[in-house]
């Protein structure tokens, strides 16, 4: 093998908590630290251009280009499961909507035993990676990730708001600030009409300062190990057998479907299934690649009877004209990823907190941006946040060049479907309030479908999958509350894989937090915990399952609100 060299640090993978670790490792001058990432550079028209979002997600170039295995809640059917490949990741190819979570995600998150994870530690985080216009109470103002508001110019976005408060729910002036529960504005991660991925705001800073080195095309075979200790990585750099050595730790930031294929490929996983490939098994561990956990969307469309929707502006004349304008200005249609607002409810009563998320959309328009509906129209993009379901990620053979097999057994758990039924209902009476009532024409989808038979043909992955590499305090916990890998030595697991719990909301901004978190965790520090963490939730959650009055905080009432929580997640 040809040699790399030794670092104190090597990260693999370049995505969103690879860039932050790169950016605050290096932070101390005199630790070099390796960047592996398997994908190339990042820059691109595309990539930067907030509306032309769909473009990279479904490029090869930046597209690690999966699907599922046939999923048996779904009659058999495979499903899209675009994971970021290059500079950046998922980051550079995701939606850029910027949704916390809400502050009780990281309450169960320690309540299932992630010590140390509640709001009031992960809030500092938030608040120190954020720079966000205006910025506010419990919000960031100068860090990494520039946060912005769309401009909400299109008629509809206001009106879907209000009819969504004229069915009963809350308003919420920004879900990243208070009050997550409820409707309003939406923000995304764009800076100066352009997006702001972890490479833009973290990898390329941290590439400036001298002591990181990134290797692109660099694909991954396996950690090295001597005995239960992590020493270095042997990986394939244009076809050539590389390694690297490690001196202080080996990262792995590769994200919920890569970073646990790696540590099988190494060793570390079900013997079992490490025998059935011919791996030799360093350390024992059966939960690794299970728990995977995702959300599920679907759209609800509606015709719209008014030339308001974005309809005319995706011909190809349309198309040209947002073009020249982003190109010449920065601004205009192209700079916003027209998500500009949206809504978490509960979906029944006993629920304590949102587990339903609300995209919506001035357009009418299939999930992955192929197909177009014949005129103008609107939609939700709406989907639950809590499912039940899990999956696992699977090797297909032992080598580096193979995709491995995901299932996540979609819609396996019966709450899927009370949920997503309510999905689809709640939005009709939304849909049906009078101020949507001038633009209303006929329900485009699901319209006359039987509504299990619609969720079995259209629901599609938000492309949020995590939980792979589990942290807890249980035995069975792949990886520690600071990401360890039990039973090894200097080896760490950063990256969506370790949450126990999926968040309520898209989870970039979670994914960079935690990363920003763990950071601190491996330099052996921690920013002081926040005073002002509120947890506000509807008094009455378990009897009503809508309220206009979020306000009750359990910040002074962990306990009551743990058991709660637990009540709610657990699995018949």
């Amino acid at each position: 093998m040809r040699d790399e060299g030794s670092y104190d640090y090597i990260i693999i993978g370049a995505g969103s908590a690879g860039s932050v670790l790169a950016y605050r490792l290096s932070e101390d001058p005199k630790a070099r630290i390796l960047v592996l990432e398997a994908g190339g550079d990042d820059r691109a028209v595309i990539v930067q251009m907030p509306s032309a979002l769909t473009i990279p997600m479904n490029t090869t170039r930046f597209n690690w280009g999966m699907e599922t295995e046939p999923e048996p809640g779904l009659d058999g059917r495979r499903v899209n499961l675009p994971r970021g490949r290059g500079l950046g990741g998922s980051s550079s190819i995701n939606g850029m909507c910027w949704v916390r979570g809400n502050p009780i995600d990281y309450e169960l998150w320690e309540a299932l035993g992630a010590d140390g994870w509640r709001w009031s530690n992960v809030l500092p985080y938030f608040q120190r990676l954020e720079a966000v216009r205006e910025g506010g109470h419990l919000r960031g103002t100068d860090g990494p990730i520039k946060v912005t508001r769309g401009p909400e110019k299109n008629p509809l976005y206001h009106a879907f708001v209000q009819a969504a408060v004229q069915a009963g729910y809350a308003e919420s002036p920004n879900m990243n600030q208070r009050q997550h529960e409820g409707f309003g504005p939406m923000e995304m991660n764009v800076g100066d009409g352009k997006r702001c991925s972890a490479a833009v705001g973290y990898l390329r800073p941290a590439m400036a300062r001298g002591n990181v080195r990134v290797l692109t095309g660099a694909l991954v075979e396996k950690v090295m190990t001597e005995g239960k200790r992590a020493v270095g990585v042997a990986f394939r750099l244009k076809g050539a057998a590389c390694q690297a050595r490690a001196g202080r730790e080996v990262i792995l930031s590769a994200g919920s479907i890569m970073s646990p294929v790696i540590l099988k490929r190494s060793g570390i996983g079900p013997e079992a299934e490490l025998r059935e490939h011919g791996i030799g098994v360093v350390h024992h561990a059966a939960q690794v690649g299970e728990n995977l956990m995702d959300h599920m969307e679907l759209y609800v469309q509606q015709e719209c009877i008014r030339p308001v929707s974005l309809y005319p502006d995706v011909s190809l004349l349309g198309k040209a004209k947002i073009g020249v304008e982003w190109l010449l200005t920065h601004k205009g249609l192209g700079a916003t990823n027209h998500f500009e607002t949206g809504g978490h409810i509960r979906s029944r009563a006993g629920i304590v907190y949102p587990d339903i998320q609300y995209h919506f959309l001035p357009l009418a328009i299939s999930y992955d941006g192929k197909t177009l509906a014949s005129g103008h129209g609107y939609q939700v993009h709406v989907g639950t946040k809590r499912s039940k379901s899990r999956g696992w990620v699977r090797l297909r053979d032992a080598s580096a060049e193979s995709l491995p097999r995901v299932r996540f057994n979609y819609m396996s758990h019966e709450d899927d479907w009370l949920e997503f039924r309510a999905c689809i209902s709640h939005t009709r009476e939304i849909f049906a309030q009078s101020a949507l009532a001038p633009y209303r024409g006929r329900e485009l989808a699901p319209g006359d479908a039987e509504i299990d038979n619609f969720l079995k043909r259209k629901l599609e992955s938000a492309y949020h999958p995590c939980g792979t590499c589990r942290m807890g305090t249980d035995d069975a916990a792949v990886t520690t509350p600071d990401g360890r890998v039990r039973g090894m030595d200097g080896l760490r697991v950063i990256d969506a894989s370790v949450m126990p719990q999926a968040t309520a909301g898209d989870l970039n901004a979670p994914t960079l937090a935690m990363a920003e978190r763990m950071a601190d965790l491996v330099r052996g520090r921690h920013l002081p915990e926040a005073e002002d963490a509120p947890l506000l939730a509807d008094a009455e959650w378990a009897t009503r399952q809508r309220s206009r009055s979020i306000t009750k905080d359990y910040a002074g009432d962990r306990a009551a609100l743990r058991e709660a929580l637990l009540a709610n997640s657990q699995q018949p």
